[in-house]
């Protein structure tokens, strides 16, 4: 984990602990290090935070102030400057946006000439140039030279990069959505006014919400980490389905006909179903993180379908599917991966695969989640002088070892440290929520008794 830089880009509070001036020399280095044996092209999408306005400017300033030619892309998804950084040639893409976070709060997202998040040892060299320490082939800069004269970058509009994005998802529809009410949650964020003209364009009765941005409402009691508003939505509105996403769009959560939750497990369970039924998933694997529910695994078990669990991070199920070749991975949170199609998560992408398959296989969404039984989750953080001390403590082991035992093939637990704060995190899934509650609190105790607790 970086200094500035965590699993998903340069996050925090605008101009508090993410500033224009640290965006502006986040731009001035990408400029410089892309620019180094010709003229750099860069692509940068933001989402409707108002913060993002600044940011934006501010990145591309530097940019253009170290030599490279800037393209706009304006308010648009991350999932879109992934597909136009790899199909455009463009050197390197951007993204502000802090994703499922309040207005207030924004970030930086890179992306490498793939599409894919940028790797680690580029992630570092960034980091070293904000600290004034950068070293690139044997030299010192604490500076980066400015570009002068003719070799000074160009800010451009790339609004039609935007629109050939919304054309490819277009294309990769199979049927026409016509004769199905879709509710659009767009969150008051980067999905606004892509998701609803996507699903028009294919036939659908679309009933959107959150699609008025003002600069401060971004995920506001709308989107997918407030998926009630959705719920309410689809039933009221007499809806097949409806389809929440987040402030970029990377994730996308469903919600059935009668108005109940279809997560990302579910999502992973009904496409992973449908391509194995067609003879699609290869490997004949799913990918999934530690914090899947149990419930998942035991309907994947039932449909003879493996699976591989990553760490917490789609940065983490991405580099699994690319090196075992699987086809689909993602999170509960709705972040998934259709890696024939997207380098990654893409919320709007997700909605059309699953109308996909409710049009192929003529049933509703709740018929085809039914399989999955969610099992009740508790999840309880402590927060520890060490965290590696406290999960090795052999009483602590223990202590997860009894509940284990106590579990058998009914449930399971799952001790981890947190990635950015002092806390270690017991997750318990039982089939009684009470019973998750009472085991993993089993465990907090041990580690409270054994004065790992920081007080």
């Amino acid at each position: 984990m970086g200094k500035y830089f965590g699993t998903d880009g340069f996050r925090g509070e605008a101009n508090v602990s993410l500033t224009a001036d640290q965006a502006y020399q986040v731009g001035r280095f990408l400029g410089w290090y892309y620019g180094r044996n010709r003229r750099a092209q860069v692509v940068v999408g933001k989402d409707t935070r108002r913060s993002s306005y600044m940011l934006e400017y501010a990145i591309s300033a530097g940019m253009a102030a170290s030599g490279a030619d800037v393209y706009l892309l304006h308010v648009t998804t991350t999932p879109s400057v992934s597909y136009v950084t790899r199909t455009d040639g463009f050197d390197c893409g951007v993204m502000i946006s802090a994703s499922h976070n309040p207005y207030m709060d924004n970030g930086i997202k890179l992306l490498n000439r793939e599409g894919e998040k940028m790797d680690e040892a580029t992630i570092n060299l960034v980091e070293e140039y904000l600290d004034g320490h950068l070293f690139v082939d044997g030299q010192y800069y604490p500076s980066v030279p400015f570009a002068t004269g003719e070799a000074v970058g160009s800010i451009v509009d790339h609004t039609a990069g935007r629109n050939r994005y919304m054309g490819y998802l277009i294309s990769l529809a199979v049927h026409s959505f016509r004769g199905k009410k879709v509710a659009l949650d767009c969150a008051n964020g980067s999905a606004w006014f892509i998701a609803p003209n996507v699903f028009k364009a294919l036939g659908a009765e679309v009933h959107p919400m959150g699609i008025t941005p003002d600069g401060l409402n971004i995920n506001r009691d709308v989107g997918s980490t407030h998926i009630d508003a959705l719920k309410k939505f689809v039933v009221e509105n007499g809806c097949d389905v409806g389809f929440a996403y987040d402030g970029d769009a990377d994730r996308c959560l469903a919600v059935d006909e009668n108005g109940e939750l279809v997560d990302g497990d579910k999502i992973i369970y009904i496409y992973g179903k449908y391509m194995k039924e067609r003879g699609k998933l290869l490997t004949n694997t799913v990918v999934t993180t530690v914090m899947s529910n149990f419930g998942l695994y035991k309907a994947l078990d039932e449909a003879e379908i493996d699976y591989v669990k990553t760490a917490v991070g789609d940065k983490y199920v991405y580099e699994e599917m690319v090196k075992n070749g699987r086809r689909i991975g993602g999170e509960q949170s709705g972040h998934i991966i259709f890696s024939k199609y997207a380098r990654t998560g893409d919320g709007i992408l997700t909605s059309l695969k699953l109308m996909e398959v409710m049009i192929a296989r003529r049933l509703s969404l709740s018929a085809l989640a039914a399989p999955v039984t969610i099992y009740p989750q508790v999840l309880l953080n402590i927060r520890v002088q060490d965290k590696k001390a406290a999960q090795e403590d052999p009483d602590v082991k223990a202590a997860v070892a009894k509940v284990e035992e106590t579990l058998g093939d009914t449930g399971r637990i799952l001790v981890r440290e947190s990635g950015t704060e002092p806390l270690v995190r017991v997750m318990v899934e039982a089939p009684e929520k009470a019973q998750c509650k009472a085991l993993a609190q089993s465990v907090i105790d041990v580690i409270k008794a054994k004065g790992h607790e920081a007080i």
